[in-house]
């Protein structure tokens, strides 16, 4: 048929596709115009598809259709208006228009819940079922006849997000493409809604969800659940008991309690119900088990015998000492009022008098130098709680991939976010579509030498150099297993960030990451020296023995092309040494680096262990390399950032270093080969990743009477590459990682023509929005041309043919570059191969196979591609 989809949104565009992927023809898109410069998700993928996309702001005025937005509706020819989500008023010569009408999908069961929240609605009134209606559209609101409906039960702790995601969102695209093929059946029923059953409620909005708090514990449980994205509760449980510190609520019949299970609140029937996370206006999120000790002024509550202790503290106290103050107020500061070091001992011997069991020192008073933060600190002592506060994160939330991620944008620095000095920021971009994601705190060198002084102070002082080795590797343990509950979000941050295909970067960046982590949790305590014979043993019984140390501070520098498992091949086992890190992720993506950082501080790792510092090379990576107090540093990335580094490292105070850099890794292919493995494989050397892969296969030698052959069935394989969405599961090829990068891809075919090379296919940005670049394929290559020796780093793969049984000649070939990283051989001959191993001057040497990395084999290479070993034992 030919189908008008009106509507938004990420469901809007599942349906779309399911839409195409059915052989209807997409006649127009009509969705929402463009907000704050970005297009809505449906209108971007239409778009690409070359599908007609229309964005009025409006179908009506006064009423009435505007006669310009109807007249190119019609001229599209629609059958039927396919409707997934619309949040407009579409005028009834539209719906009534198409041979076919117009079908809308609504997230309720019909006719309970008409109108705008129903999923709120559906929680709010505690309804045991819930599911969605696909109804024909009438001049009602929502009361068109009933095409089908799905239903699902709702679970007791059941949230708008949760119902959404396990049932109105999946089954819902399945369930109006189901409608769409009984419409072109012949088979699609119009069953009149009963009125008998029949609600509608209003649209749910922050100024109109405030809880009345005299009702039963269920209805307040229902109404909070059902509120879960304008409310700040996000979770409860009913049933609940518990004691711990009283929370007056105004309207409530009695005080909340907070305690280590989370807010207690209480309905008028006096049973309970517990409240998990809080959200404050200002976006920061905590758990309610901390609301007392949130860190945050506006958040923290004293009870009425606290408040009377604060009141003795500010007339009897502080008003005796700051004499020269007419009055003390929560901003006062006790040293810019003029208080000297003997007004701090009275202080402290002041509050010994008037609080029992509140031991203060000294630095208490100069760590909280104002009176309201005095008297936070002296009451979180008297509770009896810790000194660690609640995690506190300024989310940036997407909806994306059939989820909502949720992304920290700031520093991580001493186990807290903060903002980059004097707040600077830089938007870090979708190579996807080319839009800007969010904005990150940008580090400046200040920034810097805070973060090492809390890796330091960690390090020597505090509770990380003190556990022992089993308990690390508990932490980390606990770390690998929050990675892997948050592997679906982790691996859409790092498609959305990198442009790597989501199946790609589930399985790899984000699966290796965490078998990474699982590897040195073993290792931890397995960390040994030995004993050594020594030749004056006697008389005395002499002995020796080693003992392997942690070093201390360890800077990390990491690389764009797998931002997260580079970050786990070189952190994990510095932890699991006892080290704590700082560490840079690349500039263009910092994302998964800091969504770690926050599974890291929710897996326990204290304060200072681990830092992240997004920023640029030229100011941070180099502030790492000259401080004196970091002691190693690991570097992934060019040859020539690698040896200033080096460098940089040297002059300073010698701190070890290790370098990962360039390749040009060469794939040699005998005539013997099993030919359609090495097809698979050459394709993978080249392709992985996009390209952007350090051990990439920088050239191919095939020998010579295969060559031809090769050369035709890889082409053919080229051709049938998918390039697209990296999101979307059918594709096999995304973007680069950004602009730049793909500029220099661009400029890199171009040199390889202008030498001579010939260029078979590719070469050029595809004609779309986003950073994508062509799958490249170049024949006749010679040894003396710039793409035979330098990296191309991307899709690009360079043939070059040698003669019939020539093995010491391609090696010698093979070995003529100044990088040693990786290398490969096909063939079927053992020996051959064991020889061709042998003689290639590369780390590591793939037979019959290529990119088959793991855990516990080390990998690193030599000459310029650098020195140092990641992964396994001996790194």
């Amino acid at each position: 048929m030919r189908i008008a989809v009106i509507g938004q949104s990420v469901f809007g565009l599942e349906v779309y596709k399911e839409l195409r992927k059915e052989g209807h023809t997409i006649v127009g898109v009509f969705t929402i115009p463009d907000k704050d410069g970005k297009a809505d998700p449906l209108g971007v993928e239409a778009e690409k598809d070359g599908v007609n996309v229309f964005k009025f702001p409006r179908w009506r005025l006064k009423g009435k259709g505007i006669p310009e937005v109807v007249q190119v509706y019609k001229a599209t020819g629609a059958e039927l208006n396919v409707m997934p989500f619309c949040s407009q008023f579409i005028p009834m010569e539209v719906i009534d228009h198409p041979a076919h009408g117009s079908i809308i999908y609504h997230p309720s069961l019909l006719p309970r819940h008409r109108g705008a929240s129903a999923i709120n609605w559906t929680l709010i009134h505690g309804d045991k079922k819930g599911g969605f209606t696909v109804f024909w559209a009438d001049d009602g609101l929502d009361t068109g006849p009933i095409l089908l409906q799905r239903e699902c039960d709702v679970e007791p702790d059941d949230t708008v997000n949760t119902i959404y995601k396990r049932f109105l969102f999946p089954e819902g695209v399945k369930g109006t493409v189901d409608a769409v093929r009984l419409i072109a059946a012949g088979n699609a029923p119009k069953i009149i809604q009963p009125e008998e059953g029949a609600t509608y409620e209003g649209i749910q909005k922050k100024d109109n969800a405030k809880i009345d708090w005299n009702q039963s514990a269920q209805v307040l449980h229902n109404w909070i659940r059902g509120n879960d994205k304008v409310l700040i509760p996000l979770r409860s449980l009913l049933g609940a008991t518990a004691i711990g510190q009283p929370l007056e609520i105004p309207g409530a019949s009695q005080p909340g309690l907070v305690s280590k299970a989370g807010l207690m609140l209480f309905g008028n029937d006096g049973k309970a119900l517990l409240v998990k996370n809080l959200q404050f206006e200002d976006g920061k999120m905590i758990a309610a088990a901390r609301y007392f000790s949130s860190g945050s002024c506006a958040s923290v509550e004293l009870t009425e015998e606290e408040k009377a202790f604060a009141e003795q503290m500010r007339t009897s106290v502080y008003s005796s000492i700051l004499t020269n103050v007419d009055a003390i107020e929560d901003s006062t500061d006790f040293f810019k009022s003029g208080a000297a070091s003997m007004d701090v001992v009275r202080l402290v011997e002041e509050v010994k008098l008037r609080a029992s069991g509140c031991q203060l020192q000294n630095e208490d008073v100069y760590m909280n130098t104002t009176f309201q933060d005095f008297i936070q600190m002296c009451v979180r002592k008297l509770r009896g709680e810790d000194d660690e506060e609640e995690l506190v994160v300024d989310y940036v939330e997407k909806n994306i991939n059939n989820m909502t991620i949720r992304m920290p944008h700031q520093l991580f620095v001493n186990g807290e976010f903060v903002d980059a000095e004097g707040g600077k920021t830089y938007k870090t971009i979708n190579p996807t579509d080319g839009t800007a994601i969010c904005d990150v705190s940008l580090a400046q060198s200040s920034d810097v030498d805070r973060a090492v002084a809390a890796a330091k102070e960690a390090f020597e002082e505090g509770e990380w150099g003190k556990i022992n080795p089993r308990d690390r590797g508990r932490l980390l343990y606990k770390l690998a297993d929050l990675m892997e509950e948050h592997q679906e979000e982790l691996a859409t941050i790092e498609s959305m960030d990198s442009g790597a295909v989501y199946t790609l970067a589930l399985k790899t960046h984000v699966g290796m990451s965490i078998q990474t982590f699982r590897y040195f949790a073993g290792w931890c305590d397995k960390i040994q020296g030995c004993t050594i014979p020594i030749n004056q043993a006697r008389p005395n019984r002499n002995l020796t023995f080693t003992k392997k140390e942690p070093i201390g501070v360890c800077a990390i520098v990491i690389p764009w092309n797998y931002p997260l498992m580079m970050l786990a091949w070189k952190t994990a086992a510095c932890l699991a040494a006892g080290n704590t890190v700082v560490l840079k992720p690349a500039q263009v993506t910092p994302l998964t680096a800091m969504k770690f950082a926050e599974l890291a501080a929710r897996a326990g790792f204290p304060k200072g262990v681990i830092n992240i510092l997004p920023g640029s090379g030229a100011l941070v990576g180099q502030r790492l390399s000259d401080h004196p107090d970091v002691r190693k540093l690991g570097f992934t990335g060019s040859t020539e950032i690698g040896k200033h580094i080096m460098k940089s490292c040297a002059v300073s105070n010698v701190k070890k270093v290790s370098l990962e850099l360039g390749g040009k890794s060469p794939l040699i292919i005998f005539s013997d080969c099993d030919m359609d493995k090495a097809v698979r494989m050459g394709l993978s050397a080249v392709f992985f990743n996009k390209g952007e892969n350090c051990i990439a296969a920088g050239r191919l030698f095939v020998e010579e009477n295969i060559h031809d052959q090769y050369v035709k069935r890889v082409v053919e394989e080229v051709k049938k590459m998918k390039i697209g969405d990296p999101l979307d599961r059918s594709t096999d090829h995304g973007p680069q990682n950004h602009k730049a990068h793909l500029d220099k891809l661009v400029e890199y075919c171009q040199t390889g023509v202008r030498e001579g090379a010939t260029l078979v296919c590719g070469g050029k940005q595809v004609s779309r929005p986003g950073f994508f670049f062509e799958p490249t394929i170049f024949t006749d290559v010679q040894d003396h041309m710039f793409i035979a020796i330098e990296e191309s780093f991307g899709p690009v793969m360079i043939l070059s043919k040698f003669k019939s049984g020539d093995v010491d000649e391609v090696l010698r070939r093979a070995n003529a570059t100044e990088y040693g990283l990786a290398s490969g051989v096909f063939t079927r001959d053992i020996s051959k191969a064991l020889y061709v191993s042998e003689k290639l001057n590369a780390g590591t040497v793939f037979v019959n196979t290529y990119n088959k990395t793991d855990v516990a084999a080390p990998f690193g290479g030599f000459k310029q591609s650098g020195f140092g070993k990641d992964l396994g034992k001996t790194c």
